[in-house]
């Protein structure tokens, strides 16, 4: 039974919540795009969103690109320059750091999204999921630090990049480097490809619309308070 879970998701899964991400993305610009936004509720109440939004959204950004480049680097890459346990601890550090980052951000955003009676009651039942997700996910992949620092040899981080790379490039066998792996491992791995299958029907989609050409656009009016 154990085989085939592994299998089905860390070998099948993967392409199914990649599927879902990209095609129900692309689904719901086409059929609804006036809910394509992220429903900000600084309107409502300006307090703790400064601190909060910026935390998490910070946060999170470092750990996405930092679990990107993490798992999508070959060995061979940086193997010149470091071995695979200094790259783990370097992880590890900078894992720890921008995850602590987040989770206060997350925290103050929870508080408000739960707490504050006019943000609840003007918010869907998908606004407070999707933050509740996140920050299980968030505290899973905090948890993995100390199953981490169990072995700082780097054959876990070599295994999930294994998988992460035999993954992108349609390589079978991908199951099998995560078959050995640590239950927070494999539970941290199986949220995150969730969180691409369900990216579509919540708020998140608004990561698509990241005004990108703000940093390059030359004409615009700067407005002071007088």
């Amino acid at each position: 039974m154990n085989t085939f879970l592994d299998q089905f998701f860390f070998g099948y899964y993967p392409y199914v919540a990649m599927t879902m991400f990209i095609v129900g993305s692309a689904l719901r610009y086409d059929r609804d795009q006036y809910t394509w936004k992220a429903d900000s509720s600084q309107l409502l109440r300006k307090k703790g969103m400064l601190w909060g939004s910026n935390l998490f959204h910070i946060g999170i950004i470092l750990l996405f690109f930092g679990h990107f480049v993490g798992l999508l680097t070959p060995e061979w890459v940086y193997h010149p320059f470091m071995s695979a346990g200094t790259k783990q601890i370097i992880a590890m550090i900078a894992g720890s750091v921008f995850g602590t980052m987040c989770l206060v951000g997350m925290l103050i955003l929870l508080n408000r999204r739960l707490f504050d009676k006019r943000i609840r009651k003007t918010s869907k039942f998908s606004d407070t999921f999707i933050l509740i997700y996140l920050f299980t996910q968030l505290l899973l992949g905090l948890l993995t630090v100390p199953y981490s620092a169990q072995h700082l040899d780097g054959s876990s981080m070599i295994a999930l990049a294994n998988w992460a790379q035999y993954i992108t490039s349609f390589r079978m066998g991908a199951a099998d480097f995560i078959v050995s792996e640590a239950w927070v491992f494999k539970l941290h791995l199986v949220l995150g490809m969730t969180l691409f299958a369900i990216f579509p029907f919540t708020r998140l989609v608004h990561i698509w619309s990241v005004p990108i050409q703000y940093l390059t656009r030359t004409n615009y009016q700067i407005v002071r308070r007088r």
